[in-house]
């Protein structure tokens, strides 16, 4: 048996995955170009089968588009509580490999198999055993990038594609990656490549001759990280913690140039009402909301407060209507957003005066008894089972998987 690697990292890159699951649950669509959109309504490609890349079609364009790329473009409403679901097996079935485990997205995971190298064999015979693991779970093929740090794994990852395999030595990853151009590696976009670029360095074997400390200068330690992955080099860990949420929210997109006031307020409660239950879900609590509209000109709205911290949906509708007072003109919105800023357990340390001796108390104990029984309601028989009646007239567009989803804890939504 060959030395073990000192680091060995492994990418799982699930292929067109909303497009794989919904050829594989039904046959008639295999071999056929398949484009996903948010509901039966939605114009806009989530994501699309192979068979549809290969006319051009691309996520993000709009359907009307794709169709004049590809006329035989069969398009497919989301199921996203379907992918979330087969997401999960991977994530799961993947645990037995290694419980060194980061779910980067709800279809992208990092495996550090550092320490099972004695046990599983070789870097490539583990690679494989990923692969099958993740077919065994789904049905689904992927395709898996190994190499000693995260960004060269990722990188490999995308290299043989669909259902690909690529293993790249750590000793290896420096002269494969010198020719790539830095904008190919996870994390350098546009801003970071054009300040690369102004500095003579387009290549990741460029970034050899730039001094690391004029990076750690203008990035901190991003700087330094990303002088070190464009030479194979990553340090960043695999992160198996979830971080407790900065931020907690949702938003929905509205048909272009929405200027009926009653349709924006329904989309804001409905969107308050998934706030207030996703707060409620994970026992958090949260003073301070952001609450805007979408126009052409850009975001409308601000950062409100309540009286003190709040999961309830109730309030957070009023920040809505007082906010809609405030900022809008009538002018058309595109989307809805409301986000919790900041969000604490709610059995944290308690407000000045105790919510049990405050005016009211006795309200807010009924408040909450009341969400209780719908939010356990709800959760045995959907998600609007109980529920405002404004809500009635809801958009009609599906849910939608968040782009840090998460099998478990509070990213665990759609």
């Amino acid at each position: 048996m060959s030395e073990p690697w000192e680091r060995a990292i492994v990418l799982v890159d699930m292929n067109a995955f909303f497009a794989s699951i919904e050829q594989l649950d039904h046959p008639e669509l295999r071999g056929r170009p398949v484009g996903i959109t948010n509901g039966q309504t939605g114009t806009c490609i989530i994501t699309s089968s192979y068979e549809a890349r290969a006319h051009g079609v691309r996520t993000g364009m709009r359907l009307k588009e794709a169709r004049q790329l590809c006329p035989d473009i069969l398009q497919i409403p989301a199921r996203p509580e379907r992918y979330a679901r087969v997401s999960t097996d991977i994530m799961t079935a993947l645990e037995s490999v290694t419980p060194d485990l980061e779910v980067f997205s709800v279809d992208e995971a990092f495996l550090d198999v550092t320490r099972c190298q004695r046990l599983l064999g070789p870097p490539e015979v583990i690679a494989r055993r990923v692969k099958d693991t993740v077919h065994e779970a789904s049905g689904l093929p992927c395709s898996v990038g190994m190499s000693g740090d995260k960004t060269t794994a990722k990188w490999a990852a995308k290299q043989h594609k669909p259902d690909g395999l690529t293993v790249i030595p750590p000793w290896e990853a420096a002269a494969r990656l010198a020719p790539v151009p830095v904008t190919e590696l996870c994390g350098i976009a546009g801003g970071i490549g054009g300040y690369l670029e102004q500095r003579g360095v387009y290549t990741c074997g460029d970034m050899a001759q730039l001094p690391v400390s004029e990076l750690a200068r203008r990035f901190g330690n991003l700087g330094r990280r990303i002088w070190l992955m464009a030479q194979g080099r990553d340090p960043t860990p695999v992160e198996t913690r979830i971080a407790p949420p900065k931020s907690l929210g949702h938003g929905k997109v509205m048909p272009p140039g929405t200027r009926e006031r009653a349709v924006i307020l329904t989309y804001l409660e409905h969107m308050a009402f998934k706030v207030g239950t996703r707060l409620r879900r994970h026992d958090l609590l949260a003073l301070r909301f952001f609450i805007g509209l979408r126009a052409d000109y850009g975001w409308i709205g601000g950062t409100y407060r309540t009286a003190v911290a709040t999961d309830d949906s109730r309030q957070l509708n009023a920040l809505c209507r007082r906010m809609l007072n405030e900022h809008w003109s009538g002018e058309g919105v595109s989307q809805v957003q409301i986000t919790a800023l900041e969000p604490r357990p709610a059995a944290g340390q308690l407000e000045l005066f105790d919510a049990g001796q405050a005016p009211g108390a006795a309200d807010s104990v009924r408040v909450r008894a009341a969400h209780g029984v719908m939010d356990a309601i709800n959760r045995r028989y959907g998600e609007f089972t109980l529920a405002p009646a404004r809500l009635l007239s809801r958009s009609d567009m599906p849910n939608v998987i968040a782009p840090a989803w998460k099998p478990g804890g509070h990213r665990q939504t759609v």
